[in-house]
């Protein structure tokens, strides 16, 4: 897949001027993108602990420490954001060339800042959240508290923090021309792969035929392996991120139920009767198989770089496969980890049958993806 790296804007009207070359390697940018992604995974770790204790526990209100960790982790996220602004504003307004950091530098609110693209999406994502938890905080006055996730408020909230995820994935791809770069792309697509089916719950207000958690597990999942492998470029990229994943979900698998029963220990409150031995809510519906398809997903992106195979073409067989692979083994999955639930025929096939349209989307929306992030300055993705 070729993309070519867009060429350096100069500021012969006032604009932002670039570095020449690579992408910037301060500690300044180190700091910023890692302080975003670091609230990303607070914010993960949160909300996998929030659905924990809704199920475990049950009382809620808004201020619990699970709710806590979601706007702290958007606080983090918004704070490194604004941060990389103003210094990318400050060296803007000094005359001074503009780091590359980030992503490309915009201008922004009537050319008073010039905010780094990256930054710009992740900030904008934690300022809404903060908006939307106002908005969260109104609704539960008027209709109580409630423990499901397709609320207006709560809706919104998620795609308030699905689009700071999506900004950490700009910050790193903008960077990628360094280890670190790279690294934090294995460690940001995981977590938004864990994070992106939460979306879906909104489509349960229209009764859809196919559970929407699998709906969004089965495209999203293949769909950010496939843009993670694609930006990366680099062999075992897909399996980097696989691993990761699987990471996330033993740690999450591990802290989730703990956490709620400390907590719950901690306030005086008791656990729900006749929990048994069921698994931990948010970790159980990561996609366990996701290795295999990774294991496909670089051969056939080895096919693309040495037999000179039509990346366009493999981007979509990458996805095909992917989605097949998550459609077919997800009702394995929950057989695996529910004690109760049984593996029924008729469920492998209808998540296998979606998992072929949906891996298709996926793996064509994954190529796109590629093209609209960032490059390096002189990096071209093969």
């Amino acid at each position: 897949m070729n993309i070519s790296a867009p060429s350096d804007a100069t500021a012969d009207s006032g604009g932002p001027k670039n570095v020449e070359g690579t992408s910037d390697d301060s500690t300044a940018a180190r700091i910023g993108a890692w302080g975003v992604l670091l609230g990303t995974a607070v914010t993960l770790v949160g909300l996998s602990w929030d659905i924990q204790w809704h199920n475990d526990v049950g009382p809620d209100t808004f201020f619990t420490l699970p709710h806590l960790f979601l706007y702290s982790g958007s606080a983090i996220s918004g704070f490194a954001s604004l941060a990389m602004v103003l210094i990318t504003t400050a060296a803007q307004r000094a005359g001074r060339p503009v780091p590359r950091m980030g992503g490309t530098p915009i201008r922004v609110f009537g050319s008073n800042l010039t905010a780094p693209l990256g930054y710009m999406v992740a900030g904008a994502g934690a300022a809404l959240f903060l908006l939307y938890g106002l908005l969260d905080m109104q609704w539960h006055s008027i209709y109580g508290f409630d423990a499901v996730l397709n609320t207006p408020s709560h809706v919104a909230l998620f795609l308030s923090i699905t689009l700071t995820m999506i900004g950490s994935i700009m910050v790193f791809a903008a960077h990628r021309d360094h280890r670190w770069g790279q690294f934090g792309i294995v460690l940001a697509i995981p977590i938004l792969i864990t994070f992106a089916p939460i979306l879906a719950e909104a489509l349960n207000n229209l009764e859809p035929p196919v559970d929407p958690t699998v709906l969004g597990i089965v495209l999203f999942g293949p769909m950010l392996l496939v843009l993670g492998a694609a930006v990366l470029a680099r062999p075992g990229a897909a399996i980097a991120i696989a691993v990761a994943l699987g990471g996330m979900q033993a740690i999450l698998w591990w802290f989730s139920p703990w956490a709620a029963e400390a907590y719950a220990s901690a306030i005086g409150l008791p656990l729900r009767d006749g929990l048994g031995s069921r698994p931990p809510s948010l970790p159980a519906l990561m996609p366990m198989f996701l290795i295999v398809a990774a294991v496909a997903v670089e051969g056939l992106f080895w096919l693309a770089r040495t037999r000179g195979y039509d990346a366009n073409k493999i981007v979509l067989v990458a996805g095909l496969v992917t989605g097949v692979v998550v459609g077919l083994t997800f009702p394995l999955q929950l057989h695996l980890t529910h004690a109760m639930s049984s593996l029924e025929v008729n469920d492998v096939v209808t998540a296998t049958l979606v998992g072929i349209p949906l891996g298709l989307l996926a793996g064509f929306l994954g190529g796109r993806f590629t093209r609209m992030l960032p490059v390096p300055a002189r990096e071209a993705v093969r």
